[in-house]
């Protein structure tokens, strides 16, 4: 017999924090263990390989391709600049040549006999891959990557969209506030925004205009997401959007008074710098959207060392579904039968009863997170 795992969504005012950076392909790692590292240093870096380009040189140049080994000024793994003159042909007894000159940068690759094509292949483009928190190196793989470890304050989100990104927090609404494009003015550029209830598409548009690195809000509805990102999401993972702003949900979709617990905590760390990332999946190996602000010293209050840890979930527990066809709906649980419910897809699993605004449905356990308080 399975059991599911209900997990929760973290507000957590001070927690250790670690983060694996490994790189796509093995490289060279650039900081070593013990090591104390800012968000936007360098930890390891590799190179991809530049793109082939075939040039049909022997049709340039009006030559047989069985020709073309003769005519060329360079040969395999030399490397060539672009406007290089690399291949000359000559006819009528040398008195008319014809030229090409290399159209791009890179290494030949090939020259064929065969079919008169050379490749060129562009140089190697670096990916240097940042710590994205400050912290202590903690881990270092060999030739892939380290572990960053961080004490932090660390929220997540119910979903989110963009990548990467950092800015210092600054709050331009109140959580039950529908948070409007008259509010983001100028002073916000390269700010991570906090607040609201619900973001329009208009309040995303220009924020991204003027350079804001990211919003925290309460809630967005799924017209406006897609009016934003250009298309609809799908099941698939998020984080990968074109685009240059990072959107963070808090409560769920539709308009959602951002929790106060949530909020609270944001407006204390107004004026710090955050890393967020806006990456969700909610099926297998779920991923949250996050926002981590590292702490260079103790912040003022004291930390309740004996923080309460959630092993399991009880009547009154609040919870976020996670799940169609409630999806983002917060409810308290009601009660767990203890018998195991039959799903139309034949499977018997563990459920919960969750009050919805005084309406009792019943939801598959894996289906619901708990809202830490």
């Amino acid at each position: 017999m399975s059991y599911a795992y209900t997990p929760g969504l973290k507000v957590k005012r001070e927690t250790r924090v670690r983060k694996s950076r490994i790189l796509p392909i093995s490289g060279e790692v650039l900081v070593n263990k013990d090591e104390h590292v800012s968000y936007d240093t360098a930890v390891a870096r590799t190179y991809l390989s530049g793109d082939a380009t075939f040039v049909p040189v022997f049709y340039k140049l009006g030559v047989l391709a069985s020709e073309l080994p003769k005519v060329m000024l360079k040969k395999e793994g030399d490397t060539v600049k672009e406007g290089e003159l690399i291949a000359v042909s000559k006819s009528f007894f040398g008195m008319f040549k014809t030229e090409y000159s290399a159209e791009l940068s890179g290494v030949i690759e090939m020259i064929s006999p065969v079919t008169g094509m050379v490749c060129i292949r562009a140089h190697p483009r670096p990916v240097n891959l940042t710590a994205y928190i400050s912290g202590e190196i903690v881990e270092v793989i060999p030739k892939q990557g380290v572990t960053i470890e961080t004490s932090a304050a660390l929220i997540q989100g119910i979903f989110g969209v963009g990548g990467e990104r950092h800015g210092e927090i600054k709050v331009i609404a109140e959580p039950d506030e529908v948070l409007k494009s008259e509010v983001i003015d100028s002073d916000c550029a390269s700010k991570v925004l906090v607040g609201g209830s619900l973001v329009t598409d208009e309040a995303l548009k220009k924020a991204e205009g003027i350079g804001v690195k990211g919003i925290i809000t309460g809630g967005i509805d799924r017209d406006a997401l897609t009016s934003y990102i250009g298309y609809e999401i799908g099941v698939a993972i998020t984080g990968q959007e074109d685009i240059n702003l990072t959107c963070i949900i808090t409560e769920g979709f539709g308009q959602n008074t951002m929790a106060n617990r949530t909020y609270s905590l944001l407006k204390e760390l107004e004026g710090r710098l955050a890393s967020i990332n806006g990456a969700t999946q909610i099926r297998a190996g779920v991923i949250r959207p996050e926002i981590i602000v590292p702490f260079t010293k103790i912040i003022d209050k004291p930390v309740d060392v004996n923080e309460k840890r959630l092993d399991g979930i009880y009547p009154g527990t609040r919870v976020r579904i996670i799940r169609q066809p409630y999806y983002g709906a917060i409810g308290t649980v009601h009660s767990l039968p203890v018998k195991l419910h039959k799903l139309d897809s034949e499977s018997y699993v563990r459920v919960m009863v969750v009050n919805l605004d005084n309406c009792l449905v019943t939801i598959p356990r894996a289906n619901v997170e708990i809202i830490e308080e």
